[in-house]
């Protein structure tokens, strides 16, 4: 069962990071030279029906994988254990994409326009680079990176 759950995992990661560099390296620079909001609404109507799923799934799946390599909830806070430290990692960078994604959907979303795209790349950039992050951080579960 530990397999199918990681594979799901990492099928929704290379959805979600995929996602999100294609947005940052080919449409966000599109959409700033163009200076085309309507552009990047496009794009993320159509990313938000994969990439909002892949990363329910990678949620659930970390969570599921983090209880399966230490069933001790409170292990994970416990910076003496070497798999404590990629699974607090893993939740700061949930934690701080959360806070990305609140900032952008309830603040810059709702006025998205020519004035404020700076804004938004101010958030895509950064969810970018942390999903990328995420990945590094999953990888060090078997490099041992992290510990």
């Amino acid at each position: 069962m530990y397999n199918f759950i990681l594979l799901l995992h990492v099928l929704a990661a290379t959805i979600w990071t995929g996602g999100h560099i294609v947005l940052s390296v080919v449409i966000l620079p599109q959409v700033l030279r163009e200076q085309a909001p309507e552009k990047l609404i496009q794009f993320e109507s159509v990313y938000e029906k994969i990439g909002m799923p892949a990363l329910i799934i990678q949620i659930l799946t970390g969570l599921y994988m983090a209880y399966a390599l230490l069933p001790d909830v409170s292990a994970w806070f416990d910076l003496s254990h070497p798999l404590a430290h990629i699974i607090m990692a893993k939740l700061g960078l949930l934690l701080l994409t959360f806070i990305f994604a609140l900032d952008a959907r309830f603040r810059v979303i709702p006025k998205l326009s020519k004035d404020n795209l700076v804004d938004m790349a101010a958030h895509i950039i950064p969810v970018t680079l942390l999903s990328i992050l995420f990945v590094v951080v999953g990888v060090s579960v078997r490099t041992g990176w992290l510990y």
